[in-house]
Protein backbone atom coordinates (compact mmCIF):
# COMPACT_ATOMS: atom_id res chain seq x y z
CA UNK A 1 0.00 0.00 0.00
CA UNK A 2 1.28 3.48 -0.78
CA UNK A 3 2.71 5.47 2.11
CA UNK A 4 0.85 8.74 2.76
CA UNK A 5 2.73 11.98 2.11
CA UNK A 6 4.03 14.02 5.05
CA UNK A 7 1.31 15.61 7.14
CA UNK A 8 0.73 19.29 6.35
CA UNK A 9 2.35 21.92 8.53
CA UNK A 10 2.27 25.72 8.34
CA UNK A 11 4.58 26.67 5.47
CA UNK A 12 6.97 29.61 5.54
CA UNK A 13 5.89 30.54 2.01
CA UNK A 14 2.19 30.85 2.89
CA UNK A 15 0.87 34.21 1.77
CA UNK A 16 -2.39 36.07 2.47
CA UNK A 17 -5.14 34.81 0.23
CA UNK A 18 -5.80 36.98 -2.79
CA UNK A 19 -7.95 34.60 -4.81
CA UNK A 20 -11.37 36.08 -5.49
CA UNK A 21 -14.40 34.82 -7.28
CA UNK A 22 -15.49 37.76 -9.38
CA UNK A 23 -19.21 38.13 -10.07
CA UNK A 24 -20.10 37.64 -13.73
CA UNK A 25 -22.39 40.26 -15.16
CA UNK A 26 -26.00 39.18 -15.30
CA UNK A 27 -25.98 39.50 -19.06
CA UNK A 28 -23.69 36.47 -19.33
CA UNK A 29 -26.16 34.46 -17.25
CA UNK A 30 -28.99 35.50 -19.57
CA UNK A 31 -26.98 34.38 -22.59
CA UNK A 32 -26.78 30.85 -21.15
CA UNK A 33 -30.40 30.69 -20.04
CA UNK A 34 -31.23 28.39 -22.93
CA UNK A 35 -28.59 25.93 -21.68
CA UNK A 36 -30.23 25.86 -18.24
CA UNK A 37 -33.67 25.38 -19.83
CA UNK A 38 -32.35 22.48 -21.89
CA UNK A 39 -30.90 20.89 -18.76
CA UNK A 40 -34.13 21.34 -16.78
CA UNK A 41 -36.10 19.57 -19.50
CA UNK A 42 -34.06 16.42 -18.78
CA UNK A 43 -34.70 16.46 -15.03
CA UNK A 44 -37.56 15.16 -12.92
CA UNK A 45 -38.76 16.41 -9.55
CA UNK A 46 -36.81 14.80 -6.74
CA UNK A 47 -34.07 13.53 -9.08
CA UNK A 48 -30.64 13.04 -7.47
CA UNK A 49 -28.23 15.48 -9.13
CA UNK A 50 -25.03 13.86 -7.83
CA UNK A 51 -24.04 12.58 -11.28
CA UNK A 52 -25.66 15.28 -13.40
CA UNK A 53 -23.10 17.36 -15.28
CA UNK A 54 -23.99 21.03 -14.80
CA UNK A 55 -22.96 23.78 -17.24
CA UNK A 56 -19.42 25.06 -16.68
CA UNK A 57 -20.43 28.72 -16.67
CA UNK A 58 -22.25 28.40 -13.31
CA UNK A 59 -19.10 27.20 -11.52
CA UNK A 60 -17.55 29.27 -8.76
CA UNK A 61 -13.87 29.07 -9.79
CA UNK A 62 -12.83 27.16 -6.70
CA UNK A 63 -13.28 23.75 -5.14
CA UNK A 64 -15.77 22.68 -2.47
CA UNK A 65 -12.71 21.78 -0.35
CA UNK A 66 -11.82 25.46 -0.21
CA UNK A 67 -15.43 26.55 0.27
CA UNK A 68 -15.61 24.67 3.60
CA UNK A 69 -12.68 26.79 4.86
CA UNK A 70 -14.94 29.87 4.72
CA UNK A 71 -16.34 28.88 8.12
CA UNK A 72 -13.06 30.18 9.61
CA UNK A 73 -13.37 33.77 8.44
CA UNK A 74 -13.46 34.65 12.17
CA UNK A 75 -10.94 32.23 13.75
CA UNK A 76 -11.02 34.09 17.06
CA UNK A 77 -14.73 33.19 17.35
CA UNK A 78 -13.90 29.53 16.65
CA UNK A 79 -11.24 29.41 19.38
CA UNK A 80 -13.00 31.52 22.03
CA UNK A 81 -14.96 28.62 23.61
CA UNK A 82 -11.67 27.14 24.86
CA UNK A 83 -11.19 30.20 27.11
CA UNK A 84 -14.69 30.23 28.61
CA UNK A 85 -14.86 29.35 32.34
CA UNK A 86 -17.93 27.07 32.52
CA UNK A 87 -19.98 24.66 30.35
CA UNK A 88 -22.81 27.13 29.79
CA UNK A 89 -20.60 29.92 28.47
CA UNK A 90 -18.70 27.44 26.33
CA UNK A 91 -21.89 26.15 24.69
CA UNK A 92 -23.05 29.71 23.99
CA UNK A 93 -19.63 30.56 22.54
CA UNK A 94 -19.74 27.47 20.29
CA UNK A 95 -23.19 28.55 19.10
CA UNK A 96 -21.92 32.09 18.40
CA UNK A 97 -19.15 30.74 16.19
CA UNK A 98 -21.52 28.32 14.45
CA UNK A 99 -24.09 31.03 13.61
CA UNK A 100 -21.42 33.45 12.35
CA UNK A 101 -19.70 30.86 10.14
CA UNK A 102 -22.16 30.88 7.21
CA UNK A 103 -22.19 34.44 5.90
CA UNK A 104 -18.75 34.37 4.28
CA UNK A 105 -19.45 31.76 1.58
CA UNK A 106 -19.27 34.25 -1.28
CA UNK A 107 -19.34 37.96 -1.87
CA UNK A 108 -22.28 39.16 -3.88
CA UNK A 109 -25.81 37.91 -4.38
CA UNK A 110 -25.39 35.53 -7.32
CA UNK A 111 -25.29 31.85 -6.35
CA UNK A 112 -22.53 29.77 -7.92
CA UNK A 113 -21.51 26.14 -7.55
CA UNK A 114 -17.96 25.19 -6.47
CA UNK A 115 -16.07 22.49 -8.33
CA UNK A 116 -16.92 18.93 -7.34
CA UNK A 117 -13.60 17.78 -5.83
CA UNK A 118 -11.74 14.93 -7.50
CA UNK A 119 -10.94 11.94 -5.32
CA UNK A 120 -7.53 12.48 -3.73
CA UNK A 121 -7.73 16.26 -4.17
CA UNK A 122 -6.58 18.25 -1.13
CA UNK A 123 -6.65 21.85 0.06
CA UNK A 124 -4.48 23.37 2.78
CA UNK A 125 -4.48 26.80 4.40
CA UNK A 126 -3.88 28.49 7.75
CA UNK A 127 -4.74 31.61 9.72
CA UNK A 128 -2.22 33.67 11.70
CA UNK A 129 -3.59 34.38 15.18
CA UNK A 130 -0.94 36.79 16.46
CA UNK A 131 1.75 36.12 19.01
CA UNK A 132 4.32 34.96 16.45
CA UNK A 133 4.33 32.65 13.45
CA UNK A 134 3.80 29.52 15.57
CA UNK A 135 0.34 30.64 16.76
CA UNK A 136 -1.79 29.36 13.89
CA UNK A 137 -5.00 27.60 13.03
CA UNK A 138 -4.31 25.00 10.32
CA UNK A 139 -6.84 23.49 7.88
CA UNK A 140 -6.51 20.29 5.85
CA UNK A 141 -9.24 19.00 3.52
CA UNK A 142 -9.30 15.94 1.29
CA UNK A 143 -11.81 14.29 -1.03
CA UNK A 144 -11.75 10.79 0.43
CA UNK A 145 -14.49 9.14 -1.66
CA UNK A 146 -16.03 9.57 -5.10
CA UNK A 147 -19.27 7.57 -4.72
CA UNK A 148 -20.64 8.88 -2.44
CA UNK A 149 -18.69 12.15 -2.78
CA UNK A 150 -17.27 12.53 0.75
CA UNK A 151 -15.20 15.54 1.82
CA UNK A 152 -13.22 15.28 5.06
CA UNK A 153 -11.61 18.28 6.71
CA UNK A 154 -9.65 18.93 9.88
CA UNK A 155 -8.68 22.06 11.83
CA UNK A 156 -6.29 22.33 14.74
CA UNK A 157 -4.77 24.99 16.99
CA UNK A 158 -2.21 23.43 19.36
CA UNK A 159 -1.87 26.64 21.37
CA UNK A 160 -5.55 26.50 22.36
CA UNK A 161 -5.73 22.68 22.40
CA UNK A 162 -8.68 22.81 19.98
CA UNK A 163 -9.40 20.63 16.97
CA UNK A 164 -12.36 19.97 14.71
CA UNK A 165 -12.94 16.97 12.44
CA UNK A 166 -15.67 16.59 9.84
CA UNK A 167 -16.66 14.27 7.03
CA UNK A 168 -19.56 15.41 4.85
CA UNK A 169 -21.14 14.32 1.62
CA UNK A 170 -23.71 16.30 -0.33
CA UNK A 171 -26.98 14.98 -1.76
CA UNK A 172 -28.52 17.28 -4.34
CA UNK A 173 -32.05 17.02 -5.72
CA UNK A 174 -34.05 18.90 -8.32
CA UNK A 175 -37.07 20.78 -6.91
CA UNK A 176 -38.52 22.55 -9.94
CA UNK A 177 -37.21 26.11 -9.83
CA UNK A 178 -34.84 25.27 -6.98
CA UNK A 179 -32.04 22.84 -6.21
CA UNK A 180 -31.77 21.43 -2.69
CA UNK A 181 -28.46 20.29 -1.21
CA UNK A 182 -28.44 18.15 1.95
CA UNK A 183 -25.22 17.97 3.97
CA UNK A 184 -24.96 14.40 5.27
CA UNK A 185 -22.44 13.77 8.03
CA UNK A 186 -21.21 15.46 11.17
CA UNK A 187 -18.67 17.80 12.68
CA UNK A 188 -17.00 17.27 16.05
CA UNK A 189 -15.32 20.10 17.91
CA UNK A 190 -12.87 19.02 20.64
CA UNK A 191 -11.95 21.35 23.52
CA UNK A 192 -9.13 19.30 25.02
CA UNK A 193 -8.53 21.52 28.07
CA UNK A 194 -12.08 20.77 29.21
CA UNK A 195 -12.30 17.21 27.84
CA UNK A 196 -15.43 18.25 25.92
CA UNK A 197 -16.67 17.21 22.48
CA UNK A 198 -19.39 19.17 20.65
CA UNK A 199 -21.36 17.27 18.00
CA UNK A 200 -23.07 19.27 15.25
CA UNK A 201 -24.42 19.07 11.71
CA UNK A 202 -24.59 21.45 8.76
CA UNK A 203 -27.93 22.78 7.47
CA UNK A 204 -29.35 22.10 4.02
CA UNK A 205 -28.88 24.74 1.33
CA UNK A 206 -31.25 25.74 -1.47
CA UNK A 207 -30.42 27.45 -4.75
CA UNK A 208 -33.51 29.49 -5.64
CA UNK A 209 -34.62 31.23 -8.87
CA UNK A 210 -32.23 29.18 -10.99
CA UNK A 211 -33.66 30.58 -14.26
CA UNK A 212 -33.19 34.24 -13.37
CA UNK A 213 -30.75 35.45 -10.69
CA UNK A 214 -29.93 32.39 -8.53
CA UNK A 215 -29.49 32.95 -4.81
CA UNK A 216 -28.89 30.67 -1.84
CA UNK A 217 -30.70 30.25 1.46
CA UNK A 218 -30.33 27.80 4.32
CA UNK A 219 -33.21 25.79 5.75
CA UNK A 220 -33.05 23.07 8.38
CA UNK A 221 -33.23 22.09 12.05
CA UNK A 222 -29.89 21.12 13.54
CA UNK A 223 -28.55 20.45 17.02
CA UNK A 224 -25.30 21.08 18.84
CA UNK A 225 -24.71 18.83 21.84
CA UNK A 226 -22.00 18.15 24.40
CA UNK A 227 -22.44 14.71 26.02
CA UNK A 228 -20.13 15.54 28.93
CA UNK A 229 -21.78 18.78 30.08
CA UNK A 230 -25.25 17.77 28.78
CA UNK A 231 -25.77 21.28 27.42
CA UNK A 232 -27.36 21.48 23.98
CA UNK A 233 -28.47 24.01 21.39
CA UNK A 234 -31.35 23.64 18.91
CA UNK A 235 -30.98 25.77 15.78
CA UNK A 236 -33.64 26.46 13.14
CA UNK A 237 -32.73 28.00 9.77
CA UNK A 238 -35.98 29.45 8.40
CA UNK A 239 -36.63 29.50 4.66
CA UNK A 240 -38.36 32.56 3.27
CA UNK A 241 -42.15 32.26 2.89
CA UNK A 242 -43.51 32.49 -0.67
CA UNK A 243 -45.07 35.86 0.14
CA UNK A 244 -43.41 38.36 2.47
CA UNK A 245 -41.04 37.46 5.25
CA UNK A 246 -37.34 38.13 5.73
CA UNK A 247 -34.40 36.34 4.19
CA UNK A 248 -31.86 34.24 6.10
CA UNK A 249 -33.71 34.13 9.42
CA UNK A 250 -32.40 31.88 12.16
CA UNK A 251 -33.47 31.12 15.72
CA UNK A 252 -31.86 29.04 18.45
CA UNK A 253 -32.17 27.97 22.08
CA UNK A 254 -29.49 26.80 24.49
CA UNK A 255 -30.66 24.43 27.22
CA UNK A 256 -28.90 23.30 30.39
CA UNK A 257 -28.90 19.71 31.77
CA UNK A 258 -32.23 20.44 33.48
CA UNK A 259 -33.67 21.35 30.05
CA UNK A 260 -34.18 24.99 31.04
CA UNK A 261 -33.56 27.64 28.37
CA UNK A 262 -30.53 29.72 29.30
CA UNK A 263 -30.16 31.64 26.02
CA UNK A 264 -32.36 32.43 23.01
CA UNK A 265 -31.10 33.73 19.67
CA UNK A 266 -33.01 35.37 16.84
CA UNK A 267 -32.06 37.35 13.75
CA UNK A 268 -30.35 36.70 10.43
CA UNK A 269 -27.24 34.56 9.99
CA UNK A 270 -26.17 37.05 7.31
CA UNK A 271 -26.73 40.14 9.49
CA UNK A 272 -27.61 40.87 13.12
CA UNK A 273 -28.14 38.23 15.80
CA UNK A 274 -29.74 39.01 19.16
CA UNK A 275 -28.76 36.88 22.16
CA UNK A 276 -31.28 36.96 25.03
CA UNK A 277 -30.48 35.52 28.48
CA UNK A 278 -33.93 35.30 30.15
CA UNK A 279 -32.73 34.41 33.67
CA UNK A 280 -30.32 37.35 33.72
CA UNK A 281 -32.51 39.85 31.87
CA UNK A 282 -29.57 40.58 29.59
CA UNK A 283 -29.49 40.96 25.79
CA UNK A 284 -26.68 41.54 23.34
CA UNK A 285 -26.54 42.04 19.57
CA UNK A 286 -23.91 40.52 17.32
CA UNK A 287 -23.51 42.01 13.82
CA UNK A 288 -21.61 39.58 11.57
CA UNK A 289 -20.61 42.42 9.24
CA UNK A 290 -18.73 44.10 12.11
CA UNK A 291 -16.71 41.06 13.18
CA UNK A 292 -12.95 41.22 12.57
CA UNK A 293 -11.85 39.19 9.55
CA UNK A 294 -8.62 37.17 9.33
CA UNK A 295 -7.70 36.18 5.74
CA UNK A 296 -6.54 32.62 5.19
CA UNK A 297 -3.00 32.04 4.05
CA UNK A 298 -2.37 29.71 1.12
CA UNK A 299 0.85 28.58 -0.53
CA UNK A 300 1.40 30.09 -3.99
CA UNK A 301 0.07 27.76 -6.68
CA UNK A 302 3.56 27.05 -8.05
CA UNK A 303 4.61 25.65 -4.65
CA UNK A 304 1.58 23.39 -4.26
CA UNK A 305 1.56 19.66 -4.89
CA UNK A 306 -0.05 18.51 -8.17
CA UNK A 307 -3.19 17.23 -6.40
CA UNK A 308 -3.91 20.44 -4.43
CA UNK A 309 -7.14 22.21 -5.38
CA UNK A 310 -5.92 25.45 -6.89
CA UNK A 311 -3.26 23.67 -8.92
CA UNK A 312 -5.33 20.75 -10.15
CA UNK A 313 -8.19 23.07 -11.22
CA UNK A 314 -5.84 25.83 -12.41
CA UNK A 315 -6.53 25.50 -16.13
CA UNK A 316 -10.31 25.48 -15.58
CA UNK A 317 -10.11 28.52 -13.32
CA UNK A 318 -7.90 30.47 -15.74
CA UNK A 319 -10.29 29.75 -18.61
CA UNK A 320 -13.34 30.83 -16.60
CA UNK A 321 -11.63 34.06 -15.53
CA UNK A 322 -10.83 34.87 -19.14
CA UNK A 323 -14.43 34.12 -20.17
CA UNK A 324 -13.46 31.15 -22.37
CA UNK A 325 -16.29 28.77 -21.45
CA UNK A 326 -15.42 26.29 -24.19
CA UNK A 327 -11.84 25.87 -22.97
CA UNK A 328 -13.02 25.65 -19.35
CA UNK A 329 -15.45 22.88 -20.27
CA UNK A 330 -12.74 20.98 -22.15
CA UNK A 331 -10.22 21.27 -19.28
CA UNK A 332 -12.85 20.10 -16.81
CA UNK A 333 -13.68 17.14 -19.06
CA UNK A 334 -10.01 16.11 -19.18
CA UNK A 335 -9.80 16.00 -15.38
CA UNK A 336 -13.01 14.00 -15.09
CA UNK A 337 -11.90 11.56 -17.81
CA UNK A 338 -8.68 10.85 -15.91
CA UNK A 339 -10.67 10.32 -12.72
CA UNK A 340 -13.00 7.85 -14.46
CA UNK A 341 -10.08 5.90 -15.95
CA UNK A 342 -8.32 5.67 -12.60
CA UNK A 343 -11.54 4.61 -10.88
CA UNK A 344 -12.09 1.84 -13.47
CA UNK A 345 -8.49 0.65 -13.02
CA UNK A 346 -8.91 0.38 -9.25
CA UNK A 347 -12.30 -1.30 -9.56
CA UNK A 348 -11.02 -3.91 -12.03
CA UNK A 349 -8.16 -4.78 -9.67
CA UNK A 350 -10.12 -4.38 -6.42
CA UNK A 351 -7.72 -1.68 -5.20
CA UNK A 352 -8.80 0.86 -2.57
CA UNK A 353 -7.92 4.50 -3.13
CA UNK A 354 -4.88 5.44 -0.99
CA UNK A 355 -6.40 8.25 1.10
CA UNK A 356 -3.63 10.55 2.32
CA UNK A 357 -4.68 12.28 5.53
CA UNK A 358 -7.81 10.51 6.85
CA UNK A 359 -8.88 7.01 7.92
CA UNK A 360 -12.30 5.42 8.34
CA UNK A 361 -13.64 5.38 11.91
CA UNK A 362 -15.86 2.80 13.60
CA UNK A 363 -19.03 4.71 12.62
CA UNK A 364 -18.29 4.88 8.91
CA UNK A 365 -17.02 8.45 8.93
CA UNK A 366 -13.50 9.71 8.31
CA UNK A 367 -11.09 11.09 10.91
CA UNK A 368 -7.71 12.79 10.56
CA UNK A 369 -4.79 10.37 10.91
CA UNK A 370 -2.98 12.41 13.57
CA UNK A 371 -5.28 14.54 15.65
CA UNK A 372 -3.86 16.60 18.50
CA UNK A 373 -5.01 13.97 20.95
CA UNK A 374 -3.14 11.21 19.16
CA UNK A 375 -0.02 13.35 18.79
CA UNK A 376 0.05 13.90 22.55
CA UNK A 377 -0.42 10.19 23.25
CA UNK A 378 2.50 9.38 20.93
CA UNK A 379 4.70 11.95 22.66
CA UNK A 380 3.94 10.61 26.14
CA UNK A 381 4.51 6.95 25.16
Amino acid sequence: MLEPPPLPVPHSDDEPDSATDEEPDLGSVEEHKSVILHLLQQLKLGMDLTRVVLPTFILEKRSLLERFADSMLHPDMFLRPADMPDPESRMVAVLEWYLTSFHAGRKGALAKKPYNPLIGETFHCSWNLGGGGENRLVYTAEQVSHHPPVTAFYLECPQKQVWLNSSIYTKSKFMGMSIGVNMVGRMQLHLMRHDEVYNMQLPSAYARSILTVPWVELGDKVTISCPKSRYSAAVVFHTKPFYGGRLHRVSAEVRNPASSVVCRVSGEWSGQLEFDYPALGVKKVLDVAQLPVTPKRVRPKQLQRPYESRRIWGAVTDALRSGDIGRATEEKRKLEDVQRCCEKYRKDRNLPFPVKYFVRDDEGGWIFRRTLEKDQADTMA
